[in-house]
């Protein structure tokens, strides 16, 4: 019968002396566990990872009197230095703004010419400019202006509304079917009144617009004529920005145009719409934006040259 007080009866130990047997080359105890000839260790648990434990507790009880740290319902304690994470990324911001008021206040007066011909402020305005776009546009247009599907191109040379500095911010302060009193109103009417195979020519002639292979004296061409030129101009090619109907015989088709796509706009028509953004951001960021957007606008056009 074993007797667990006997230390010759321990795991690893000599049956004889009670002595556990000893790794000859470590000089380690073993612990009498073997694994197809792996004899298990018995070190001792290494002090650099007590050590480490020891600052590591050390560490959180300093933080959490010094720090904030212990949440109370809607509030939470402030700990001893009474930081504040919410004040401090204001004050930050607060900082950030007024050190770019010197250049940035000089975008308010809308004197565009002038702001383009200044190539050192417009070199110092870029980063912010970007910052805007990226912050307000390109969640709809792209992070380099290339639109999507049901949101307009910018990184080109077609324009709905005009394409200038002026017409640009203008848009941007007003919005396009926005709830801004002075928005600007742009609407594709349905045509489901359309006997549907009128509608299959007419969207087979626009769908060929854009490759040049349109049929000028199909049947579609003669709908598109009496139903579609006085707003999107003789031939698709659009022009009058005035109204914000695009050109159709160019690549940056809003919502799509293969075949499909424009039976679905003749039949339900469109209805897209621009928040405005005054409110949202000062004249001073929506003129800056108004330039870098033309800036990308000439950017794409250069590159498809």
């Amino acid at each position: 019968m074993s007797n667990p007080t006997d230390p010759r009866q321990l795991p690893g130990a000599d049956p004889h002396t009670g002595n556990r047997k000893v790794d000859p080359v470590t000089g380690y105890e073993t612990t009498g566990h073997d694994w197809g000839g792996i004899t298990e260790l018995n070190t001792a648990f290494p002090k650099i990872v007590i050590w480490a434990l020891i600052l590591a507790v050390t560490y959180s009880v300093i933080a959490w009197i010094l720090l904030p740290a212990w949440p109370l319902g809607r509030d939470y304690t402030r700990g001893l230095l009474g930081l504040d994470q919410g004040q401090q990324a204001l004050e930050g911001f607060q900082e950030l703004s007024a050190g770019r008021q010197d250049w940035l206040s000089r975008f308010g007066d809308g004197d565009f010419a002038a702001l383009q011909s200044d190539a050192d402020l417009m070199a110092r305005a870029l980063p912010a400019a970007e910052r805007l776009f990226s912050d307000n546009c390109a969640a709809c247009h792209g992070d380099a202006g290339q639109g999507g599907p049901g949101y307009p191109v910018l990184a080109d040379d077609h324009w709905l509304w005009g394409g200038d500095p002026a017409a640009i911010a203008e848009t941007l302060h007003v919005g396009i079917n926005a709830d801004h009193p002075d928005t600007r109103i742009a609407e594709m009417p349905a045509f489901d009144w359309m006997e549907r195979a009128d509608r299959t020519a007419l969207a087979q002639y626009v769908s060929e617009l854009p490759s040049g292979r349109a049929d000028v004296d199909s049947s579609g061409a003669t709908l598109f004529a009496e139903n579609c030129a006085s707003c999107h101009g003789d031939g698709g090619a659009g022009g009058l920005e005035g109204i914000g109907a695009p050109s159709l015989t160019d690549g940056s088709v809003i919502y799509g145009q293969d075949e499909g796509t424009v039976m679905e706009t003749l039949k339900l028509g469109r209805h897209g719409v621009m928040p405005a953004w005054t409110g949202r951001l000062s004249d001073a960021e929506i003129n800056l934006l108004a330039l870098y957007v033309v800036a990308l606008g000439q950017r794409g056009a250069e590159a498809a040259q």
